[in-house]
């Protein structure tokens, strides 16, 4: 089925690479123009390399590829005035918005939620919780003016169960599942959906990097992909080690389409079946 969002206009955070990028190519694929923001810097624990402004500049050229329009800007969602300005930009430039995918995070290295820095842990807040909050408040005046529509948030399968040595993850996408219900609560009556997808691993850079690997093979000299892979399957119920960012997208255009019309304050998990471990 060609042209499942065809005529919409998606918000996209996050969309400099990994999950971000492959949701505004695949909600282009389907027929969206998008408004495509990300920070485009490192945070200092985190294992994943930088994003960049070149890596922004490629999802917009893959979007242009597919002949559709894009917006982009470099923006930290922890900045509502930055982000409410582009949101707004692109709203004017695109003509509308109809759907939100509030998917920019971070992942951290931590100690125990007991020995942990505060600094570390409001980072992971503002970042991964209260950056979720500002997108969709920057988003909303312009669906209610077009009549309603569908808004995504990016949790994980850390906001449907507890990980150790990631509390102040599992607290920030936990506090995303109660975003999510209370958004769907409240813009109901106003015809906007609101849902969130729970990945488990995805093999992105937040994953697929230098330091994930030594941090989960610290007997090898040199680990990799292949060397990390066992350890990952071991949460998963289905054969796999991690899944891929366009798994998640599919569920996300689902979300997004008119096939889930009728589909508002669910936490659907793409995960491998690691929710049943």
């Amino acid at each position: 089925m060609a042209g499942r969002v065809a005529g919409k206009v998606a918000f996209v955070t996050g969309a400099a690479r990994g999950q971000g990028r492959s949701h505004a190519v695949r909600l282009a694929q389907e027929g969206a123009d998008i408004i495509a923001v990300d920070i485009c810097r490192g945070f200092d624990n985190s294992p994943a390399p930088a994003a960049s402004p070149e890596d922004l500049a490629e999802t917009a050229d893959l979007v242009k590829g597919l002949d559709r329009r894009v917006v982009t800007a470099e923006v930290d969602v922890r900045d509502y005035e930055a982000l409410k300005a582009a949101v707004d930009s692109g709203v004017e430039q695109l003509g509308r918005l109809d759907i939100v995918v509030a998917n920019a995070g971070i992942g951290t290295i931590a100690p125990r939620l007991d020995r942990m820095d505060e600094d570390l842990w409001q980072e992971m807040i503002d970042v991964n919780l209260s950056g979720v909050w500002k997108t969709v408040k920057t988003a909303v005046p312009h669906l209610l003016s077009g009549g309603g529509g569908s808004i995504v948030l990016t949790s994980s399968v850390a906001g449907l169960k507890a990980y150790t040595h990631t509390g102040h993850y599992n607290a920030a996408k936990h506090g995303v599942v109660g975003l999510m219900r209370s958004f769907a609560v409240e813009l109901g009556p106003k015809n906007i959906r609101v849902n969130s997808v729970h990945p488990t691993h995805v093999n992105t850079p937040l994953l697929i990097n230098d330091m994930t690997f030594r941090l989960f093979r610290p007997d090898l000299e040199n680990p990799g992909p292949d060397d990390l892979a066992p350890i990952c399957q071991t949460f998963h119920t289905l054969p796999i080690p991690w899944v891929n960012a366009e798994d998640i997208s599919n569920a996300v255009l689902f979300l997004a389409s008119d096939e889930a019309r009728y589909i508002t304050g669910v936490t659907l998990p793409v995960d491998a079946g690691s929710c049943l471990k």
